[in-house]
């Protein structure tokens, strides 16, 4: 079972992902990896093939990567070898489209084949880097239709998820929507934290532990539900 943690709040989001993700170590995992991004700027992602200390190793407990929004993954291989390549977050063309995913996505192969012929190129073995692709080429499609960009993406979540199957709960980040995380579920589970005081924002994660050190505040996001959370709102 792999673990998500997100955070997009009033503080650093990396050693908040790291201290999630430790909390998540009990699902198993053999590469971890986070995905942060401070302000308008570029996101950055950083992986690690074996133990979570390697990542918080490679990035100073979290102190080098800057920002106060992000999403983490702690991964169990299923399609792919355990490697850096192949840990999440996975993402797409200039990191359009950042994600992590629990579950598995059954008809990815099929999908996969449909993307190369539209000139997509993959580096991992993975499922997910094809969800990502998938949804990249939903949301190009929804911004050609003149879509502002909470409705493309709220399109082109829902497209994928009638598109895929599988089990699957995501944690998504648009390199054009900075502030903001979205997240998805359909048979994976995820929750959903509000951040008080210290933190003000909001948490996405797999399980609950991951957040209790800064909410008791959960909400349990619904079956084929889909969220958008920012520092104020979710």
């Amino acid at each position: 079972m792999c673990g998500i943690v997100g955070f997009v709040g009033n503080h650093q989001a990396a050693p908040i992902l790291l201290d999630g993700l430790s909390k998540l170590e009990y699902r198993g995992y053999d590469s971890a990896g986070m995905a942060v991004r401070d302000g308008d700027g570029a996101i950055e992602v950083v992986k690690a093939k074996g133990r979570l200390k390697i990542l918080a190793e490679k990035t100073n407990g979290g102190q080098a990567l800057a920002g106060d929004c992000g999403i983490g993954h702690t991964r169990w291989a299923t399609h792919g070898e355990p490697s850096t390549v192949n840990a999440h977050p996975q993402y797409t063309r200039e990191k359009r489209v950042v994600l992590v995913h629990n579950g598995i996505i059954e008809n990815y192969q099929e999908i996969k084949e449909s993307l190369l012929k539209k000139g997509y190129t993959f580096a991992s073995q993975t499922d997910t880097e094809v969800a990502a692709a998938l949804l990249d080429s939903y949301y190009a499609d929804a911004a050609k239709r003149g879509m502002e960009p909470r409705e493309r993406a709220l399109d082109a979540i829902r497209n994928m998820m009638i598109r895929v199957r599988g089990s699957y709960a995501l944690g998504i980040l648009f390199g054009d929507q900075p502030g903001a995380i979205y997240a998805a579920r359909k048979d994976s589970p995820l929750i959903l934290g509000r951040c008080d005081g210290e933190y003000q924002g909001y948490m996405i994660a797999s399980d609950v532990p991951a957040v209790l050190n800064y909410t008791r505040n959960v909400v349990y996001i619904d079956n084929q539900e889909i969220a958008c959370l920012t520092r104020d709102e979710l």
